[in-house]
């Protein structure tokens, strides 16, 4: 059986294109299906059409468009309230309050065990794939 057939989606959203196929690679070794925005603007379109499949948000700050990373993060948690939300940049930090409650930041670089270690410990255990439950 394929086990990714039921596994949840994430949502990953940098403008680099390298930066975001690391991300997407990590959470894929999570066990995520993935979906992929190269901005905010593009990542609201893609929740619009698949936020009932989608139970996390991986995203950069610094992006063009008319959102940043810290904008999408409040939107995200305004509209889709179920969605784990992890923030990361290499160059800004949020100020307090420019990040919703529960959203993770992570600073940049990172590795695929730290962002697996945040996951484990944020996303409720009903909604992590399989890899990240042991």
């Amino acid at each position: 059986m394929d086990r990714t057939a039921s596994a949840p989606y994430a949502l990953a959203v940098d403008d680099d294109g390298l930066i975001r196929m690391d991300v997407l690679d990590m959470l894929e070794e999570a066990g995520f299906r993935t979906l992929e925005a190269a901005d905010g603007d593009r990542a609201i379109t893609i929740l619009e059409e698949h936020y009932a499949s989608i139970v996390l948000l991986f995203t950069d700050v610094q992006m063009p468009g008319s959102r940043d990373g810290f904008a999408l993060a409040r939107e995200v948690s305004r509209r889709w309230p179920d969605i784990t939300i992890v923030v990361a940049s290499g160059q800004v930090s949020p100020q307090p309050g420019e990040l919703p409650d529960g959203v993770r930041f992570l600073n940049k670089p990172f590795s695929a065990e730290m962002v697996h270690d945040h996951l484990r410990e944020i996303l409720p255990d009903g909604r992590k794939p399989e890899p990240l439950k042991s």
